[in-house]
């Protein structure tokens, strides 16, 4: 069974989602529904580009071949970092950011970045998250889905069947 966007759909491990999420930044990130409601917040608060950077910086991290990193470390920097970029981060020391670091990439070269950004969000933005209507919506709807009555059959259901 798949979500509306294609990838598996995990109703065990997104049920107790908003709990996961509430308990680490960490968590949030690691979860694609959790990602995804977190940058619905983002957009409205008009910082979305600091967890697509981050977000970009963990497919960085994964990329192969001196090629590949050049390619994707300049597409970073253009889109994030650059002066001129479209969907500009405020870091520490961006000023002294220039094009000349892409030629010998690294996959650690953005980390510093990386962390000022996730810094940046789970001390600011993470917080009033949890507490923000798409937030408590989600959570709403999630408890509501464990106490429907489907819910509670298939777990009578489960427990008549290993308990005979």
């Amino acid at each position: 069974i798949n979500d509306s966007e294609g990838h598996p759909s995990s109703s065990h491990q997104t049920l107790k989602g908003t709990s996961k999420w509430a308990t680490s930044l960490e968590n949030l990130l690691e979860d694609p529904e959790g990602v995804k409601r977190f940058r619905e917040f983002l957009k409205k608060e008009f910082s979305e580009e600091n967890v697509l950077f981050w977000l970009a910086c963990e497919e960085f991290k994964k990329t192969q071949g001196k090629k590949q990193m050049q390619e994707k470390a300049k597409e970073i920097y253009m889109t994030f970092l650059s002066s001129k970029a479209s969907s500009q981060v405020n870091v520490e020391g961006q000023s002294r950011l220039n094009e000349t670091i892409l030629e010998t990439p690294h996959p650690l070269m953005f980390q510093k970045l990386q962390d000022q950004i996730f810094n940046l969000m789970k001390y600011d933005s993470y917080s009033r998250f949890l507490k923000s209507d798409i937030f408590l919506n989600h959570k709403k709807s999630e408890e509501q889905e464990e106490n429907s009555p489907e819910a509670q059959t298939a777990a009578k259901r489960a427990s008549r069947i290993y308990n005979t």
